[in-house]
């Protein structure tokens, strides 16, 4: 058993797509980390805040909808060598939501791209493997440890068998 305070306490984070007519609303990143790149709207959990909670919140303030219900679909721990890299993600899909669309020009631009064509946007190394499968409702819970360097690149994969 490793002793306290050996490893920094992750960050927890959620990510939450959107689907709408075999579309998925993603948001380019317009400050780090991921500067430039598609990713899910999200951020870090709150004091007090549940996960599910949290998603919701992240939602309404980076895109103005409002979902109304959430599946999880992923569990991801990314570890690196830096205290700052370490995190825990809650990944949730939606098809049910309402509102308009209100992007947070802080935090980026805000487009709907059809499930194939989100494929090969770009995105960060991570999200490019378990996207395609935390939006296939089809398959079980994604759950996996990403590992990277001290230079936040990519090294390691390890998938846990799905729920």
């Amino acid at each position: 058993m490793r002793s306290a305070g050996t490893r920094p306490t992750p960050t927890l984070g959620t990510l939450i797509y959107c689907l709408r007519d075999h579309r998925v609303l993603l948001m380019r990143r317009r400050k780090e980390p991921n500067l430039g790149l598609w990713v899910a709207p999200g951020g870090k959990v709150e004091p007090g805040e549940s996960p599910y909670e949290c998603a919701l919140r992240e939602l309404v303030e980076e895109t103005g909808l409002r979902a109304h219900g959430l599946r999880l679909r992923g569990l991801v721990t990314e570890t690196s060598p830096r205290p700052d890299w370490q995190w825990l993600l809650f990944i949730y899909v939606t098809a049910t939501f309402e509102g308009s669309l209100r992007p947070d020009e802080r935090e980026g631009e805000l487009r709907w791209w059809s499930l194939d064509a989100a494929r090969h946007v770009p995105m960060p190394e991570a999200d490019k493997v378990f996207f395609p499968r935390v939006i296939d409702l089809t398959r079980p819970l994604y759950q996996a440890r990403f590992v990277y360097d001290g230079a936040l690149r990519l090294v390691e994969v390890v998938e846990h068998p799905g729920g």
